[in-house]
Parts: C-alpha cells; structure tokens; sequence
C-alpha cells in the first residue's frame, strides 16, 4: 500500500447525463469547482477524475450480465473505489435517479463505498421533481454506507437560466449559493479524512523463493 501526500486529495465526479451538452455534467461542473475550491482554501491540492457514465453504458449491460467488469468500467470503478469524495449527479426520470446511474452502482463492490464522503446532485425540467434527491438518492448512498454530505443539489432548467445570485420566487435560495454550501460541506468532510492508501502490486513484489515454494 502507498500513501497519498498529506495535503493532496482525489475526487471521482460521476455524471449520468445522456446528451451533450448535458445540464447533470454542468452541475457536476459546478459542484466540483465549488469543492475544488473550498479544499483549496483548506491548502489541500485535488485531482479531479470525472467518469461519464453515457460512454460507459455498453460495458455496464456486458457487466451485469455476465458478472464481470473489465476495460473503461474496472478503470471507473477503481477511480471512484479509491476517491477521497465523491460528486455524483444523475437526472431524474419517472421521479428517480436514471437506469445507468443505478446500473453503475449495481456493478460496484458491496462496501466499497462505505465512509466515503458523497455530495449529492440531481437535475430535472422542474422544480416538481426535487424529492426525488431526498427520497430516492439519499437513501440508495445511506444503504451503501456512504457519508452523504447534508446539502443536496436539485436544479431545474430554471435554475440554469436564472441571474446568477438572484433569489427566486419561494424559499429556496439560488442555485450558486446551494452549490457552494454543498461544495463547503463536501471539502470539510475530505479534509477531515486520511488520504486514501492505493494498494501497488510493485511495492512488494513477491519473491522468487516464494513463488518456487508456492507461498
């Protein structure tokens, strides 16, 4: 196992936007600013490693078919096994998260995101769709034992094509400021974390002695 350096993080954003351009990868955008830069102000560094799950849809039928991930998906997979936070954003169809954003989630291992620092995003044509972060998001990453950071992010197609700042006609306050209350919540939670170990199968090579002995 290696260690990361002390004042670095890696950060896995998943979208499961179908289209380019596509509204869930600018929030995911959006999101991942906000946290690059608050972990900035914390004087830690990030990599940032962005996964669109839209070039993954065939590899992930091939996985839960047969069982076995290989190629781009394992490559995804590992990214986001062993981020320090994770960004994970999907639009919202039928009032839940869409079928490649639940398939990526089927294909990774049981535990592997646990204790993983998680900030939430969904998108959708209306506001009338915005439960669904709550009631159907939130619960799926508790069940995988994740820390869900408590800002969830909902934007509608309104809130895109608001004047940056401005506040709306209800309670819910504009779209930049829930993205950089999020974005604070997420880095706090990062920071706060070791750095994750990434296992190097070089690191300690076994020895010729043990492989003739079959150990």
């Amino acid at each position: 196992m290696t260690g990361r350096a002390p004042d670095r993080r890696t950060l896995a954003v998943v979208s499961a936007g179908l289209r380019q351009p596509s509204s869930t990868r600018l929030l995911a955008d959006r999101l991942t600013e906000a946290t690059v830069n608050a972990l900035g102000q914390k004087g830690l560094d990030v990599d940032v490693h962005v996964i669109e799950l839209r070039e993954l849809a065939h590899p992930l039928t091939d996985a839960l078919l047969t069982g076995f991930s290989s190629g781009p998906l394992r490559e995804a997979i590992e990214t986001v096994t062993r981020a320090d936070g994770v960004v994970a954003v999907t639009p919202i169809f039928s009032g839940s998260y869409n079928g490649m954003f639940k398939n990526f989630v089927d294909v990774l291992e049981q535990g592997a995101l646990a204790g993983t620092p998680v900030l939430l995003g969904a998108t959708a044509g209306t506001a009338r769709h915005s439960l669904a972060l709550e009631h159907e998001l939130r619960p799926l990453f508790s069940y995988l034992r994740s820390v869900v950071v408590p800002t969830g992010v909902f934007a509608a197609t309104d809130d895109f094509g608001a004047v940056e700042g401005a506040a709306g006609s209800d309670d819910v306050a504009p779209l930049v400021v829930r993205v950089d209350r999020a974005g604070r919540e997420l880095a706090d939670l990062v920071a706060a974390r070791t750095p994750r170990e990434v296992h190097d199968p070089f690191a300690s090579p076994t020895s010729f002695e043990d492989l003739l002995a079959g150990r």
